[in-house]
């Protein structure tokens, strides 16, 4: 068997492994099931990667993370390496043919969704493969107790009925102790080592700020930005608006958020990667399985729901061990905010129910019915037809879907886009000749001017009111304009879809559930109050705070972060302060100026 350095060397062309990599490689390739908790840029592929080349038989990896997947297999190929993902959108004739080609071509990869080890053709490939290592990633999600808890994740455990002396690779950046137990105990482990690097960064400087602007103080952090920046924030509408101010100020930048189409955010992603713009302005949707080493400002402009995912999300600054910083903006509304958004707006089991119900006879599913039933969602009509609030109606979906109850896509907001091609005279001949489409191009005119100019939203369904035509009947006739070359289209027909995973029984389906939402309840709880203790702690090392709340005991103060960096300021001098007071008179001498001018115009800081 060819060494793990050799492969590592010859492959990647590192001579030296990360802390603890060599550690879970060692563990893996005695067969021993395995747990790995490193921090974020702690190279835990290479964790599986490495010990899978250094057998004979093929390695699965289970991923939630469909990004991830891509483009560890494009790395993978580059290096010569076979490897393959079947995601989502492949047709189950697709499916086979890949599995065949998996189990005959010498593949030493596979790549699954949690989701494609339900189906019975790929447990009855899996079952005859050469398989040497299973490997589970971000395990942190088979945990009710995680941040992103799916409830697909807690049948991973049927791999070790499929090969029951396959030995399994939890892998994970964020875990609380009592996540870490919760995934040995639904994965199954058997007597599983466990193999803890310190989550400490040492070159990630985590700070905390009070601030009414933030678009101000982004301006001025953002003028010694180097590299890559990320800013985060809570709302769509929020990433575009911020992007679209940090361009006015000359600050290169883009947003990204899961309503956007596959193509936009392929292209926003590789413009940032690329350096084309140096900033992305995001929702949550962004970053996971991304792995970019040269981002130097991690920014969070509204306060996270969860430390479990403000960690994860800090950890993208500084992945190539050169110093970075992570930093929150907040303000007291902020704090308001998110107890609103994530407290107050909590599900109660007979808000569950009454949703529930509310979905069954949306899509006319009979009592006994709905198992495994599609279907195309539109959450806004949904909510309008009942009357329901939209945050507190996204929550309750979002509890259904952790509860098993239903799979929920999370492909809200997406609008669809027209624009007309030919000029008004050809335009009017041609609804001259089409008598069913002039109807409905002449109102797309009326209600939307400017739609020769650019690519605009149309809303299908006041499109559908205002010509008494049905959704369905109007986007058949917008589909034959796009055949026709009238109209360039960009179609949704839906925000989002739903799966219902068991069958209709009202009572019977949610009661025997309802103690795990009180438990989900009082997690959420939780996480916020810790958020906010964290923010508002201003006497202990932020780098200090985040490693006991993931279960680290032997911690020091970082040095970097803004309470450390607080503590070393000394108080200026009798003569420094009057050498500040002569600098701040001479440049009032020329009119008056707010202190963030004189702050600018000096070498001293605006809270001296």
């Amino acid at each position: 068997m060819t060494s793990p350095l050799d492969i590592l060397t010859s492959h990647w062309g590192h001579l030296s492994f990360k802390p603890g990599q060599e550690e879970i490689i060692t563990s893996v390739l005695n067969d021993r099931d395995t747990v790995a908790l490193l921090p974020t840029g702690g190279g835990k592929s290479i964790c599986f990667q490495v010990p899978a080349l250094a057998r004979d038989g093929i390695c699965v990896v289970i991923s939630p993370l469909v990004a991830l997947m891509t483009d560890q297999v494009a790395n993978l190929r580059t290096r010569g390496i076979k490897a393959m993902a079947i995601v989502g959108g492949t047709s189950r004739d697709e499916v086979r043919t890949l599995l065949d080609n998996t189990l005959y071509g010498n593949y030493k990869f596979l790549y699954l969704s949690p989701e494609r080890l339900r189906q019975e053709m790929v447990q009855d490939t899996i079952r005859r493969m050469k398989i040497t290592l299973f490997a589970v990633d971000e395990a942190h999600c088979i945990s009710q107790w995680g941040n992103d808890f799916r409830p697909s994740y807690r049948e991973i455990a049927a791999v070790r009925d499929l090969q029951p002396l396959v030995p399994i690779l939890a892998l994970t950046a964020s875990a609380t102790p009592e996540v870490l137990s919760d995934v040995v105990q639904q994965l199954k482990l058997e007597e599983p080592i466990i193999c803890r690097s310190s989550f400490a960064r040492p070159m990630l400087s985590y700070e905390v700020y009070k601030e009414d602007d933030k678009l101000y103080r982004l301006q001025q952090l953002f003028k010694e930005l180097s590299g890559s920046a990320i800013v985060y924030a809570r709302t769509r509408s929020t990433t575009k608006e911020v992007s679209e101010q940090l361009n006015h100020l000359g600050i290169r930048s883009t947003y990204y958020h899961g309503g956007l189409a596959s193509e936009d955010k392929k292209k926003r992603l590789e413009d940032w990667k690329n350096g084309q713009v140096s900033t992305m302005v995001a929702t949550n949707a962004f970053g996971m399985g991304i792995d970019h080493p040269n981002v130097r400002f991690v920014v969070h402009i509204q306060l996270p729901e969860s430390l479990e995912g403000y960690f994860q999300e800090a950890g993208r600054a500084g992945r190539d061990d050169q110093p970075a910083r992570s930093i929150i903006l907040y303000n007291e509304y902020d704090k308001v905010l998110v107890k609103k958004q994530f407290i107050e707006s909590l599900p109660t089991p007979d808000d569950l129910k009454v949703l529930y119900r509310h979905l069954n006879n949306y899509f006319q599913i009979s009592y006994g019915e709905g198992e495994f039933s599609r279907h195309e969602f539109d959450f806004s009509h949904f909510c309008k037809v009942y009357g329901l609030p939209m945050v507190q109606a996204y929550n309750a979906l979002s509890t259904l879907d952790r509860l098993g109850v239903i799979s929920l896509s999370k492909e809200f907001g997406r609008t669809s886009k027209l624009r007309f091609l030919i000029a008004s005279e050809k335009l009017l001949a041609y609804f001259d000749k089409h008598s069913g489409i002039s109807i409905l191009g002449k109102m797309l005119l009326r209600i939307y001017p400017g739609i020769y100019d650019t690519l605009l939203r149309i809303n299908l369904r006041q499109v559908s009111s205002k010509t008494g035509k049905s959704v369905r009947e109007c986007i058949e006739l917008l589909r034959q304009m796009e055949h026709d070359g009238v109209v360039e289209l960009d179609l949704q027909t839906t925000d989002a879809s739903i799966t219902f995973l068991v069958p209709r029984e009202d009572q019977r389906t949610l009661n025997p559930r309802m103690p795990q939402v009180t438990l989900l309840n009082t997690k959420k709880r939780d996480q916020v109050a810790a958020v906010l203790k964290y923010v508002e702690n201003e006497s202990v090392c932020r780098g200090e705070q985040l490693l006991k709340y993931f279960g680290e005991a032997d911690t020091k103060p970082c040095g970097v972060c803004s309470v450390c960096r607080k503590e070393e300021a000394t108080t200026p001098t009798g003569t420094e302060t009057a050498s500040i007071a002569d600098e701040v008179t001479s440049l009032l001498a020329d009119g008056p100026m707010s202190s963030r001018e004189i702050s600018e115009k000096t070498t001293f800081a605006e809270s001296d």
